[in-house]
């Protein structure tokens, strides 16, 4: 049962006034016992003014998802100025005024038209006014209140997720916190049991459990193995109203997985291996593979190898897979059959991760015994040294033995080696070595200035069996002999001016040498003999391996003497003493005041004469005029000999010969007679076609005469279809010639190139007749007619 009330309140202007509340009947299964009223009232009568009134109010509460077919009623409006006729009218606004909640105007009854879900909006806020009906001004002031919906349970508690995944360690304690799950439940939490939620577990008992209050999973069964089971599927219920009968729930999934944790030591399938290998193997070949199967996961199942004891502990090594876990047993250092056949080593395989709390399962680690038996194989001889290095002078004779080298055959059977150079690192073929004994001696003279380092290879094979054999490599280093003079730096030209004093420093020289000495170099120079008495300069030695040519004399004269050569005689100290001869030249120059040269006597060694720029171009100039007149003559020839075969009109050919055919050259005149072509009728039918040969003897073909008044397109059309459809016809690449002057001239033709085909001489009287005009024609053809008859 609920009870509601309603407050009078009372607002009088310029002083506060006490407020008074009016109890509400109570209310019983959503309705109430008698109607809640919203009422104004007035304050006494004596008064003569008063200030405006609010309204009386108080929340109006109603159920949600009501189901009756009525409207659900929910409380009345009443202002203490309505007395009952009608002249005050109510009206409400608001959330859902006019749709959610009406109001009858008249008597102030408010309804709710459809079901209202506290969980879509627990309150509505509505204004409420009463207006005088005829004037339409509000008798009241606008006032607020307030309807609450309560709530029922009517929602069912749903969980954060459909599904919840979930890992816990294997072996893990009683209690250990697995995963929380949460539900929640949209009823409202303040108002009685609907939204308080309870958690149990429907299904994974007894491994997990569950807080009612929390949803927190723990686990309930202690030493749960992974290597058992790994995988559990626990469903989890959600209650409300307390987890009473009657409320509402809601389930999860909770798929949880035990982790993996190092609880299984590494334990070998079997105690012995045995493997083989050649003893030719080199260090780092595999020779097997051994495994030792671990039930943990990851880092858990990760094993060290190693070898702790045996006769092997320096001739092998045991390497780990990564990917498969497997000890890789390698060599470590060559083997040899005839020192030791059969190895014994102890192999340990442990768990570099190791949890403390299950040590008391005992040592994390199993070992196993390995046995490697060596091989026999037929080796390659082996030299007794890596390398080689021997020395010999450049001046040993051919034949000069330098040294030797030594190779065994390693096998028990000790078969003979031969030597030989491989010619690949000698192809000058300077050394030879014996074949038998390994000696090694030139076959060339040497010299080191050339080559210091030779670097050879020698190969050992066996006799009995030439596949066997190795290499070693060989550096022969050529030591040095003073056969080499010392010569000058660079060739020296210097110069000295005329006004040169004494003993003055005019060039430094420096020698080198191609030899060298241990103790280095020592130079010494000097004038040579010849030159020494009577010379203008000197050779100051000092004695540092540079030397310096000083004047002699005050003053020189280039007009009597522009060039002076000095022999320098340079001798190293070593033995033998190696010398030769260099020559300084000098030259007599003038100079300024600071000794700068300005001219010399052969002025152009140092100062090239030459031609000035403008006389250069000049000469340029002239050379590409005359190359344009030569271009522009050869052009002008060029093109006269392509003048045209009819120069004008005035000149005029009988016949035209053309070559630019297949057929037969220059005798061929046949095919273009001019005179064919202006009388088609005169053809001889008893020649043939001379610019193709044919392939079968065809009868010439009689080419239909045109008639007078033969138009040249359709003379044209008709010759170019008889040659088409001619089996004689020359071939694609001839030219073929059509010409055809027409007719219907009075004065017919006036070539003389018709004379071919006419028997008699022409009449050419009828151009008197013409005019004038023609008179000088008529004296030429009809004066020459007369003269022959006469």
């Amino acid at each position: 049962m609920r009870t509601c009330r309603y407050f009078l309140l009372l607002f009088w202007v310029g002083q506060p006034y006490p407020t008074f509340s009016t109890p509400l009947s109570k209310r019983t299964s959503g309705f109430p016992a008698k109607k809640r009223t919203l009422e104004l009232s007035g304050n006494s009568k004596n008064e003569l003014n008063r200030s405006k009134r609010s309204w009386m109010w108080n929340q109006f509460f109603l159920l949600e998802e009501y189901t009756g077919s009525d409207y659900q009623y929910v409380g009345k409006l009443h202002s203490d100025q309505d007395r009952g006729d009608g002249s005050l009218k109510y009206i409400l606004s608001g959330d859902g005024a006019g749709d959610l909640f009406i109001i009858n105007e008249n008597t102030g009854d408010i309804q709710a038209t459809k079901r209202l879900d506290r969980e879509e909006k627990p309150v509505y806020i509505l204004r409420a006014q009463a207006i005088n009906r005829k004037t339409g001004r509000p008798v009241e002031p606008e006032s607020e209140f307030i309807i609450k919906i309560h709530d029922i349970n009517d929602n069912e508690p749903i969980f954060t997720k459909e599904v919840y995944t979930a890992t816990v360690p294997e072996m893990s304690d009683v209690g250990t916190f697995v995963v929380q799950v949460t539900a929640t439940d949209a009823d409202d939490p303040t108002y009685g049991n609907s939204a308080k939620i309870v958690y149990s577990i429907l299904q994974g008992q007894p491994y997990f459990s569950v807080e009612s209050e929390t949803g927190i999973i723990k686990t309930a069964l202690l030493n749960m193995d992974r290597e058992n089971r790994e995988q559990y599927q626990v469903v989890i219920q959600a209650k409300d109203m307390g987890g009473q009968m009657g409320g509402l729930s809601g389930t999860t999934t909770v798929n949880i997985t035990l982790t993996d944790v190092n609880d299984n030591p590494p334990r070998f399938p079997q105690s012995t291996y045995q493997f083989k290998t050649p003893e030719s193997s080199p260090p780092g070949t595999p020779i097997g593979r051994i495994k030792a199967s671990d039930a943990d996961l990851g880092e858990n199942a990760e094993i060290v190898y190693s070898i702790t004891e045996g006769e092997g502990l320096d001739m092998f090594d045991v390497t780990t897979d990564q990917e498969t876990q497997e000890g890789i047993i390698t060599v470590k250092k060559l083997l040899d059959f005839e020192k030791k056949k059969v190895y014994t080593l102890k192999v340990e395989a442990s768990n570099p991760h190791i949890e403390p709390r299950f040590l008391y399962l005992g040592p994390f680690k199993d070992s196993a015994t390995v046995k490697i038996m060596v091989e026999d194989v037929d080796e390659p001889p082996v030299f007794s040294k890596l390398a080689y290095i021997l020395q010999i002078r450049e001046d040993a004779q051919i034949n000069t033995t330098i040294g030797s080298v030594t190779a065994q055959d390693p096998d028990a059977a000790r078969n003979p080696v031969k030597y030989s150079v491989d010619r690949h690192t000698d192809m000058d073929r300077i050394f030879n070595i014996d074949s038998g004994n390994g000696s090694i001696f030139t076959s060339k003279l040497l010299d080191r200035e050339t080559l210091l380092w030779h670097n050879i290879t020698v190969i050992a094979t066996e006799i009995n069996n030439p596949k066997q054999s190795s290499r070693v490599p060989l550096y022969i280093k050529v030591l040095d002999v003073n056969d080499n003079p010392p010569e000058f730096a660079e060739f020296y030209e210097t110069f000295v001016c005329e006004k040169a004093k004494a003993h003055q420093l005019i060039q430094t020289l420096r020698a080198v040498d191609k030899d060298d000495p241990y103790s280095g170099h020592q130079f010494s120079f000097s004038l040579a003999p010849e030159a020494a008495s009577g010379s203008n300069f000197t050779v100051q030695d000092n004695k540092d391996n540079t030397a310096g040519i000083l004047t002699r004399k005050n003053g020189y004269n280039r007009h009597e003497m522009s060039t002076y050569l000095l022999p320098v005689v340079i001798s190293d100290n070593d033995y033998p003493v190696q010398s030769s001869t260099g020559t300084v030249t000098v030259r007599v120059c003038a100079c300024d005041h600071q000794g700068n040269m300005q001219s010399c006597h052969a002025e152009a060694l140092v100062h090239p004469t030459g031609l000035s720029t403008a006389a250069l171009v000049a000469i340029l100039l002239c050379i590409v005029t005359l190359l344009v007149t030569v271009v522009l003559f050869a052009a002008l020839r060029r093109q006269r000999k392509k003048e045209p075969l009819i120069i004008s009109k005035e000149d005029i050919r009988d016949n035209i010969v053309s070559y630019n055919d297949e057929g037969g050259g220059e005798e061929d005149t046949q095919a273009f007679d001019i005179g064919t072509l202006r009388n088609p009728e005169a053809i001889e039918d008893s020649k043939l076609r001379r610019d193709i040969v044919p392939e079968a003897l065809f009868l010439p073909r009689r080419t239909p005469a045109a008639c007078d008044n033969t138009d040249v397109r359709d003379f044209i059309s008709q010759r170019l279809k008889e040659n088409d459809t001619d089996p004689t016809a020359p071939p694609y690449d001839s030219l073929a010639t059509f010409a055809y002057e027409g007719t219907g001239s009075v004065a017919d033709s006036l070539s003389s190139l018709e004379s071919v085909t006419t028997d008699g001489d022409q009449d050419y009287n009828y151009l008197s007749d013409w005019g004038p005009r023609f008179k000088k024609l008529a004296d030429m053809y009809g004066g020459v007619d007369s003269d022959k008859d006469s």
